[in-house]
């Protein structure tokens, strides 16, 4: 946190300062709380009693969502001053909410509900055709593909360039003064204006991608987690029941996945549990990881335990309890004790939107190591087998989309690179083609790297010298790979049956 960054909680006018103790210490009260050694300034969301006192669940000041916590009394400094709720503003809402009270209305009859609801699908489409991608470059490049299909079959390309100077004898045409241009220059005034560092900021406090109050607001309910060997302290709200609030730790084994609220009954299940790997088929084996297939119908219970834990690190998944139409691929490392979990991603078993995965998770503990690139590898890898192009799930975590966005971006560049030493032409059906991925997604890390140019009539795709030299740097790290001739594995086929529930 830096010492001159302003004040994101209890920002909402003056409040008035005073002393506490544990038991007049409210919600909406504004504390200073020790985190790291140091005090710092947290508001109070919400309180609850455990079975090792009373704690407070504290939104810390300038800090990401994600290190929100429950804190013990012990550290709340009350020898400060607390900043109490604004009392006017509470009213306020109380007055507000008198006021939207709704009068009960005579039920509509059935022709006025049929207008009714004609005139919500016709708003319904409106508002689909207006909402705005998160990369806005993007799909305007998306609203002129068929007007410039032709022209991007013949992109050639450059490497080591910059944006092509218009020579003597060209003319430079005023995008405004064509109709296609009138009609994006409408369009960019009707949508809503997209501000990068506004962007990064919802990311900095929130954590999430999905920007949606709602789901970010929900309270944390587990403050501590064993598993295995280590210990993780979760991100978001996971729907375990609801006993477990009231532990300070809960236990989950690592190979069978069921939870535990006290160590006894944990300690008595792990000498009766002989599971020593996930149970599936192992698909993928190398010296340094594994992969196994779960069908969500056949293991449902351990894949619902398993959507348990993701959703602890996951502000944004919803489903944790209807596996039955997804695919599990769940990456282990071996020791001598068994296969312990890494990360996962899910699929469907039959996905009418083309997507490769509909969930993806790296365990805290394997972050930052290379680990979030072989899941998306391997889910490409697998998309290869099947001939299909594939792409991830909308929308992602902010994690997931900086792995995604690395991922895409080195392999594009490293396939455009290898192309232009054999002088071959290139276009965005051939990339995606050798990729795997859909055009959306070529086209999109093009227009993000600012490598797709129009020039003389024709798009061409410049890779700049800074990520040649980002490419050159890259070749030198030591990087976590798949191998696709270890991958044993055949597209699997399912009856309709076999997608969903089979009470």
């Amino acid at each position: 946190m830096s010492p001159s960054a302003e004040a994101t909680v209890g920002s909402d006018g003056p409040r008035q300062k005073g002393k506490a103790t544990p038991d007049s210490l409210k919600v909406g009260c504004i504390a200073q709380v020790v985190k790291d050694g140091q005090p710092r300034r947290a508001e109070i969301l919400s309180i609850k009693e455990t079975k090792s006192g009373r704690q407070f669940y504290c939104n810390f000041d300038n800090f990401n969502k994600r290190l929100d916590e429950w804190v013990p009394v012990a550290r709340i400094d009350f020898d400060q001053d607390v900043e109490w709720p604004n009392p006017e503003k509470d009213k306020q809402k109380d007055a507000k909410a008198k006021k939207t009270a709704v009068v009960p209305k005579k039920a509509p009859s059935k022709k006025a509900q049929k207008k009714v609801a004609k005139r919500d699908r016709e708003l319904s489409v409106a508002s689909d055709g207006q909402t705005p991608h998160p990369w806005t470059e993007f799909t305007e490049s998306q609203r002129n593909k068929g007007d410039d299909a032709d022209d991007k079959v013949n992109a050639s390309l450059e490497i080591g360039g910059g944006t092509p100077d218009m020579g003597p004898d060209e003319m430079e045409l005023d995008e405004d003064e064509t109709p296609a241009g009138a009609a994006k220059k409408e369009r960019e005034e009707r949508a809503p204006s997209f501000s990068r560092v506004e962007e990064i900021e919802k990311l900095r406090t929130s954590g999430s991608m999905t920007q949606n109050p709602a789901e970010i607001s929900r309270i944390r309910n587990i403050s501590k987690v064993e598993f295995g060997r280590y210990v993780l302290f979760p991100w978001y709200f996971s729907p375990y029941p609801e006993c477990f609030n009231q532990e300070d730790t809960i236990y989950i084994d690592e190979f069978c996945l069921s939870y535990f609220g006290d160590l006894k009954s944990f300690a008595r299940h792990r000498q009766k549990c002989t599971l020593q790997h996930p149970p599936g088929n192992e698909i993928y084996r190398d010296e340094a990881v594994s992969f196994f297939e779960i069908d969500g119908r056949r293991q449902r219970t351990w894949c619902r335990n398993l959507c348990l834990i993701s959703k602890m690190f996951l502000d944004h998944k919803t489903l944790y309890y209807d596996v039955d139409p997804f695919l599990f691929y769940v990456m282990t490392k071996r020791d001598q004790f068994g296969n312990h979990l890494i990360g996962y991603f899910s699929k469907e078993k039959e996905s009418t939107d083309g997507y490769n995965v509909a969930c993806i998770l790296t365990l805290p503990q394997y972050q930052r190591q290379g680990y979030g690139r072989l899941l998306i590898q391997f889910s490409y890898e697998l998309s290869k087998i099947e001939g299909k192009l594939g792409s991830p799930e909308k929308p992602l975590s902010d994690l997931g989309l900086l792995s995604y966005r690395q991922y895409w971006s080195e392999n594009i560049v490293d396939l455009l690179l290898t192309n232009s030493e054999r002088d071959e032409r290139v276009t965005i059906e051939y990339i995606a083609t050798q990729l795997s991925m859909t055009t959306q997604d070529v086209e999109h890390t093009l227009q993000a790297l600012r490598m797709q140019v129009y020039h003389k009539g024709e798009h061409k795709i410049v890779v700049p010298e800074k990520l040649i030299k980002q490419r050159e740097k890259s070749k030198t790290k030591q990087k976590r790979l798949i191998d696709p001739d270890r991958i044993q594995w055949k597209p699997p086929v399912f009856t309709a049956s076999n997608r969903t529930w089979g009470w």
